[in-house]
């Protein structure tokens, strides 16, 4: 099969998960969280099979629940804090752990994923604290900063940044490095993506970014940085990698914060895939771009977390 017979095929099977399965062809506000919700859950577990020789481990953090990820021979020292996707109304650490197994299959190294408190019942910053507090947790139980790494997709990733910008605003030692597969940073849905890139994007049903990102803001700030850092201060922020499909609504979200980022002088490594969509390297090892993509990603955060 060609790579544009590949990426034709994952693209739709993605587009089968996404709309077809888990999500309805039209997103508003009519539209059931509750029922998405248990889509979601219940859809993840039989897209994202169980990793062989990766286990699951409720940990003692005592605020709500989060469970480590663990592979054998995984260095004790070092740590991902994993922040879940779902649009910042979806998701949890349970739905999750395939993906987070899958990613820690790749790495080798053990993370705690997390949940953090959803829209519309909890909109920013709410998710930010929670981030905030389990990674204080984190350096509480002897984790040097530099030794952790913040990993998260699409919502996650958003929260992931956003995290660090409240770290440092708060004094709290920044982790060492920061990896991020497709973040969405921007409530004001700003990026021309959202115009471009609706008919190429398999993933994201229509009015869908409307709606769950006008639950996340809530009341508040769709500008301040704890909802979206693309218009935070991010001078100090540690070294920082982004993968992004190009057919995705939110690839201007990864651009232009990669673009803002090197130009406040951190450290950025940020590629755009031609033919991808939202999220692809977590499919890895399904396909030669979401393989590379994550190799990627692992031998950048390795390097950090060794540097």
């Amino acid at each position: 099969m060609s790579t544009k017979a590949k990426i034709m095929h994952y693209t739709l099977k993605y587009r089968h998960f996404f709309k077809g399965q888990l999500r309805p062809e039209v997103i508003d506000k009519n539209t059931s969280i509750e029922k998405l919700r248990r889509d979601c859950d219940e859809t993840a577990v039989r897209f994202f099979k169980q990793i062989p020789g990766i286990t699951f481990k409720p940990s003692d953090y005592p605020n709500f629940y989060a469970e480590w990820v663990e592979i054998d021979d995984a260095p004790e020292e070092k740590a991902v804090l994993y922040f879940h996707g779902g649009g910042f109304v979806m998701g949890n650490a349970r739905s999750h752990r395939n993906i987070v197994g899958n990613f820690v299959k790749h790495l080798g190294i053990k993370a705690l994923v997390f949940d953090y408190r959803l829209a519309p019942e909890h909109p920013a910053p709410a998710a930010v604290n929670d981030s905030a507090a389990i990674y204080s947790w984190l350096l509480e139980q002897g984790y040097q900063p530099e030794k952790i790494a913040f990993v998260g997709d699409s919502a996650g990733g958003g929260i992931a940044l956003a995290t660090l910008l409240k770290c440092k605003d708060n004094g709290i030692p920044l982790p060492g490095v920061c990896a991020t597969f497709s973040p969405c940073i921007d409530m004001t849905i700003s990026g021309e993506s959202h115009k471009t890139r609706v008919k190429a994007d398999p993933c994201t049903p229509k009015g869908a970014n409307e709606t769950y990102l006008g639950y996340y803001v809530g009341n508040g700030d769709p500008r301040h940085p704890y909802a979206s850092p693309l218009f935070g201060d991010l001078t100090g922020i540690p070294p920082l990698i982004i993968q992004v499909g190009n057919n995705e609504t939110l690839r201007d979200d990864s651009t232009r914060f990669a673009k803002k980022a090197k130009e406040s002088g951190v450290e950025v490594e940020m590629k755009v895939w031609q033919g991808m969509f939202h999220c692809f390297p977590l499919l890895a090892p399904m396909f030669p771009e979401a393989i590379a993509a994550m190799e990627e990603v692992c031998q950048f955060v390795r390097k950090k977390l060794q540097d």
